[in-house]
């Protein structure tokens, strides 16, 4: 029973890693860019939940507009800080990057104060019994299921839609995906969206499950997520899902066996270093099966197969040019 629990609890806390990975995946997979700033866009987006919370006292509506909000700051994040900076080395970007993050924490702390905010009256606290002798809070159960739901959302739309086309044709080759119609900036400004929207509803919940939002609580899970992506392979949907997953379960059981030599974070990191030294393509698998959006070396056969599905017919005449 203890071992299943565990396990629960690992999951949960997998799942909000997952749903800050999987927004930095998507940036990494589309432009190469280390998307650093997405923790500060974590941790503004609880500040939202908890301050319209507190004065609305609705919580959906609380993460529905986090999502929205932190959504529309990740287009301004692109389009001010990463776009004029596309054509510099990536170095370049990433140091933007962490200035950004950075210079939000600090005004987190000027404005809304240097010793957190919590839920005047904290939402869904309430125990329910999840499984047979298993009780767990409405709020972890929340996590679960909007993290399986989102999740599952995200992959469909990245492999079923015209959408998810547009993604990995641009990334396979963002020109030639214009040749044929496809707006990049449309696409990049989804992809911030919806990672961006992804990191807020992580904050909301992180801030339901301690019930504390503070302005340097990006911090640790920046640095977390960062070597989750590596361990997934930079750029896999997938991969960071399962590492993320994976990650989340060791805390859970490290806690309680080894919880009285290293702290969680401490277990956490000494997983993440020991894989990235002894068995550094453990999540990641083949790229071909779990590269979403991974650059493969059949680039040219995917253009030909998105240019079938556009026009629909043979891509022959319209790519002999690029031949």
């Amino acid at each position: 029973m203890l071992i299943l629990e565990l396990s629960i609890q690992g999951l949960i806390q997998g799942a909000i890693y997952a749903l800050i990975a999987l927004g930095l995946t998507l940036v990494y997979g589309l432009l190469r860019i280390l998307h650093v700033a997405h923790a500060a866009l974590f941790t503004l987006g609880a500040y939202i939940g908890v301050i319209i919370t507190n004065e609305t006292g609705s919580i959906v509506l609380a993460i529905v507009l986090s999502m929205i909000i932190i959504g529309f700051l990740g287009i301004g994040v692109y389009r001010l800080a990463y776009k004029p900076l596309l054509n510099k080395p990536p170095l370049v970007a990433l140091i933007a990057s962490i200035g950004i993050f950075i210079a939000a924490e600090e005004v987190y702390r000027v404005i809304l104060g240097a010793y957190g905010m919590s839920f005047t009256n904290p939402p869904l606290q309430h125990q329910i019994e999840f499984l047979s002798g298993i009780y767990l809070s409405q709020a972890r159960i929340l996590v679960l299921i909007l993290s399986i739901v989102l999740i599952a959302f995200l992959g469909w739309l990245a492999a079923s839609t015209r959408t998810g086309v547009a993604w990995r044709a641009t990334v396979s080759d963002a020109e030639m995906a214009a040749s044929f119609g496809i707006k990049i900036e449309k696409v990049r400004y989804i992809n911030f969206f919806v990672g961006s929207a992804l990191a807020a509803l992580a904050g909301v919940m992180v801030a339901l499950l301690n019930n504390l939002v503070e302005p340097t609580m990006g911090a640790v899970p920046a640095y977390k997520v960062l070597a989750i992506i590596v361990l997934g392979g930079m750029g896999s949907v997938r991969g960071a899902l399962f590492a993320s997953l994976a990650l989340g379960i060791i805390e859970s059981f490290g806690t309680i066996y080894i919880g009285h030599l290293l702290d969680r974070d401490a277990i956490a990191f000494t997983f993440l270093i020991l894989v990235l030294m002894l068995r550094p393509s453990l999540f990641q698998g083949s790229k071909a099966k779990f590269g979403v959006f991974v650059r493969t070396d059949s680039q040219f056969r995917f253009v030909r197969r998105l240019a079938a599905s556009l026009c629909g017919s043979s891509p022959d005449a319209h790519l002999r040019q690029f031949e």
